[in-house]
């Protein structure tokens, strides 16, 4: 996908990509989301190298939206609202620090706005311990792992751990869904 002048990106880790791949694919204005690995170390990792927890690296996503359709901060907040970001290296059965919840942000206004985020779930209470940091690299991850949750629909875990993600995602965002009702 070539990305138009009007699109940005934002790279989020919410613990499984093939979870947040298919929450933030059903959001309107998003045009793109690519799997893959970002926040450590080791240059073009493989799956099995983040799994290790040798590289440092977390699954996340890059999303190419258009902002005029959907803002950043519409996507921070169904990012807060779809995985746990309080509990450190972990995402329900899925553990270690490639799970971990963080924000890498590509400009001074995105790490602003993430940080205001974190601040006000803060005020209320809720514990974050999602990372910010800077966007150095995003490697792309390998072509089995895109479109997992299309491709694998009737997979158990597709079915037991991302279907209630998606009914969620519908119940308390369907404002910002592709097809709001």
């Amino acid at each position: 996908m070539s990305d138009t002048s009007d699109s940005r990106r934002a790279v989020f880790g919410g613990g499984c990509f093939w979870c947040t791949e298919a929450l933030f694919a059903s959001l309107r204005g998003v045009h793109e989301v690519v799997p893959g690995y970002a926040g450590g170390q080791t240059a073009n990792p493989s799956y099995d190298a983040v799994c290790s927890g040798a590289t440092g690296h977390a699954e996340v996503i890059r999303v190419t939206f258009d902002p005029s359709q959907i803002a950043y901060t519409d996507l921070l907040t169904v990012f807060f609202g779809t995985h746990d970001a309080t509990t450190k290296d972990r995402q329900g059965n899925d553990v270690g620090a490639q799970y971990r919840s963080i924000i890498l942000y590509d400009s001074e206004e995105q790490k602003a706005q993430a940080n205001k985020k974190i601040s006000d779930l803060t005020l209320q209470g809720v514990k974050i311990v999602t990372e910010v940091k800077p966007l150095k690299e995003f490697y792309p991850a390998e072509e089995d792992h895109r479109g997992y949750y299309q491709k694998n629909t009737e997979q158990p875990y597709c079915q037991m751990v991302i279907n209630p993600k998606l009914e969620k995602l519908k119940t308390q965002f369907n404002a910002l869904l592709k097809n709001a009702q």
